[in-house]
């Protein structure tokens, strides 16, 4: 490996030659981003259609914004050096190898020649599965060290490029199953603030998985630190780069727990140059289309449901009862209809109009199309007794009969109007209304547990819960098609309620998911047993399954102490496997000083070392902890939905919200108060131990649970 220090002078050879080429890379960069800005003045001349051009200037926004230069992200991380002629056939084939530079996204010459390959290109595969038993006609790989280096206080931080290690394939003997050194050095290089793409360390297993084509459906059963959050983000940037044109009319859209999440994932695929990819929580996914006027001022969810009603109202019969409900709505006719056309006067009697109803509804047409098919049905039927008195009728004239005051009258009539909030607030407050709708799917105790609590006098006013969304969504989808999506990807989906997945399925039955998640983790009281049984409610069961268990993150101390609770919360589930030990990066300390004390000297201890610090308590603890810590003169900042985790090196975490996020080191308080706060408490606990990337330093007054303290307290 060659390397250097940036402030120290002269330079090897070969690494002023790559500081260069990184340079050039740069500079034609920054042309390719002025060569689109010139197209500005082009637009108003050339379009005059507002529409086209409208449309125009939002592609050109985000060919800019996919085009600019990240300050903090070198702008290749790699070398392939190929048999000669294997990529370029020009003047320069037979002269050496063939060379290409891998980077976060492509770059040319002003002649259009490439000087940096994006990573998704196909010739690019071979940067991560090309090996000894395999060259895939590479002779050499080089990667890349950097170094970041302050300018200013105001000023962005300049990325120099500091080492190379190059790896010979030709009679190469077997890899080594340890990374080399600058690819383990940026795996374990601390962090700060939100989440970093790992496009330069990603392995054979997850390439084979972010590579999976479009219409593939893929579920990623991933272990702590096992890198699947970063798969599914880079599956993204793939299918964008490989199918942009079908991806942009659809759409594409990422899924979290919970906006901390989503903030700290936020600045991957920007890095990667994917500026256009909605995200959401499931909550407000479920509520951007409800009618903000329903919106209560402390928001749509209002109250956490007890687990039994959480997962009563989780469950997939809850469906049926919705259906039931609203189809219920449909009358009997009892009057004869009568359409006056001139003198003449076409009567449908009861016997007439019985069969429309009954063969409309068993079509399983959606109930708001329902009433514009029967307006249709009852014109049709009006116009053959017409035609059949010698009438002579044209499509003018269905129009005209479908219009009429009689017959809208009468679809109104029987096919009543329905909106989705009135039908599930109407069936939640009124038990007879529910047992009518339920009966033979939901017990007695059951249909009790999902009553909304009070008398809500209307949508806006009812205390709503997350379960209670996933309800009126469905609701929504009986009474009209909702539109699709072409590929979503849903993280921390085990603990995804069958409603929330029937909610998230319905939004891409044409399209296809990525779906990210680990067993163990699931907290909620819904929480998925088995991936086989969430697909099925996700609509897509042909979907394949796939197991990350190499963590390449985690320290083996962190991961083995925190598999002990895996027997207790996931039975059957193998434990991970780390691929690098680190001395010291398990600290289980019992506080005979006391609690706060213990977390207090804790974190100044991590302060001490590089990279982010996460200090994580029960939820109903951490207020009265940070209380005790401030008058200890340790002030620390709470994270929570709007609060980023760029804000300090030091951020107190809720234990619920602690899922997805990583930390360099990881103080966590009272373990035994984290597995007794909840249902699926052990479940909650096993996610705290696991967001350490670096040292996890247990601090406990009381007693750590059985499953913890069974083999000792230390690693």
């Amino acid at each position: 490996m060659t390397t250097t220090d940036p402030a120290t002078a002269p330079l090897d050879p070969e690494l002023a030659a790559e500081r260069d080429s990184l340079a050039r890379a740069r500079a034609a960069l920054r042309a390719m981003r002025q060569e689109v800005e010139g197209t500005d003045l082009m637009l108003g001349d050339v379009v005059t259609d507002k529409v086209t051009n409208a449309a125009l200037t939002r592609g050109r926004r985000r060919r800019l914004a996919a085009l600019a230069d990240m300050p903090g992200a070198p702008l290749f991380f790699g070398r392939l050096d190929f048999e000669p002629g294997t990529v370029f056939l020009d003047e320069d084939a037979g002269r050496g190898p063939d060379r290409v530079h891998i980077g976060r996204r492509h770059v040319h010459d002003p002649r259009g020649r490439p000087m940096v390959l994006d990573w998704r290109a196909p010739v690019s595969v071979a940067y991560y599965r090309a090996s000894p038993a395999d060259r895939m006609l590479v002779r050499v790989r080089r990667r890349y060290g950097f170094t970041t280096v302050g300018r200013g206080p105001h000023e962005d931080p300049e990325v120099v490029l500091t080492a190379f290690e190059d790896e010979h394939l030709v009679g190469a003997p077997a890899p080594d199953e340890r990374p080399g050194a600058l690819l383990a050095a940026e795996i374990e290089r601390p962090r700060t603030g939100p989440m970093r793409d790992i496009v330069a360390t990603i392995q054979p297993e997850q390439d084979d998985l972010v590579r999976a084509p479009l219409a593939t459906t893929l579920c990623v059963q991933g272990a702590p630190g096992t890198g699947k959050t970063a798969v599914g983000l880079h599956r993204i940037a793939f299918l964008l780069y490989t199918e942009r044109e079908r991806l942009s009319r659809s759409g594409v859209a990422i899924i979290g727990p919970n906006r901390s999440f989503l903030s700290y994932i936020r600045d991957v695929l920007p890095a990667l140059g994917e500026v256009d990819v909605g995200q959401a929580t499931v909550a407000e996914l479920l509520t951007r289309d409800l009618p903000e006027r329903f919106r209560a001022a402390g928001g749509w969810v209002r109250r956490t449901e007890e687990p039994f009603a959480a997962r009563t109202k989780g469950d997939a019969r809850m469906a049926e009862v919705l259906r039931r409900d609203l189809w219920s709505h449909l009358r009997e006719p009892v009057e004869a209809l009568v359409v006056r056309r001139g003198s003449r006067r076409w009567r449908l009697y009861p016997e007439d109009l019985r069969p429309l109803l009954e063969e409309l509804a068993g079509r399983g047409v959606a109930y708001g199309s329902g009433r514009e098919l029967l307006s249709h049905r009852i014109a049709h039927t009006v116009l053959t007794l017409m035609e059949s008195e010698g009438e002579v009728c044209d499509d003018r004239t269905h129009a005209q009969v479908r219009r009429d005051p009689a017959v809208r009258a009468a679809v109104t009539a029987l096919w009543p109007k329905v909106e989705p909030l009135s039908l599930v607030l109407g069936l939640l407050t009124d038990p007879g209304r529910l047992a009518r709708a339920a009966d033979g799917i939901l017990t007695a105790r059951e249909q009790e547990a999902v009553l909304l609590p009070g008398r809500p006098r209307g949508p806006k006013s009812a205390r709503w819960s997350a379960e209670d969304l996933a309800l009126i969504d469905e609701a929504r989808a009986l009474v009209e098609r909702p539109g699709g999506l072409g590929h979503i990807v849903v993280d921390e989906a085990q603990d995804l309620s069958p409603m929330q997945c029937r909610a998230i399925g319905r939004r891409c039955e044409s399209g296809s998911l990525t779906v990210l998640g680990d067993i163990a983790q699931g907290t909620s009281p819904s929480a998925a047993r088995t991936w086989s049984t969430l697909l099925e409610h996700l609509g897509k069961p042909t979907g394949h399954l796939s197991v990350l268990d190499r963590g390449y993150r985690v320290p083996a101390q962190i991961i083995d102490f925190a598999a002990r609770l895996l027997p207790s919360i996931a039975r059957g589930l193998g434990a991970p496997v780390a691929v690098r030990r680190a001395a010291g990066s398990l600290c289980v300390t019992p506080a005979a000083e006391g609690l706060a004390e213990g977390v207090a000297r804790a974190c100044r201890t991590a302060l001490e070392g590089e990279g982010s610090v996460g200090l994580i308590a029960a939820d109903a603890d951490l207020p009265a902890l940070l209380a005790e810590l401030a008058a200890r003169g340790l002030e620390v900042p709470v994270l929570d939905d709007d609060t980023g985790l760029d804000a300090a090196r030091l951020v107190a975490v809720p234990a619920g919200l602690a899922k997805g996020l990583e930390f360099d080191a990881v103080v966590v308080a009272e373990p035994a108060a984290i597995a007794e706060a909840e249902e699926r408490g052990l479940n909650r606990l096993y996610v705290v131990l696991t967001r350490a990337v670096s040292t996890l330093h247990v601090v406990h007054a009381r007693p750590l649970p059985q499953a913890l303290a069974a083999e000792g307290t230390t690693g």
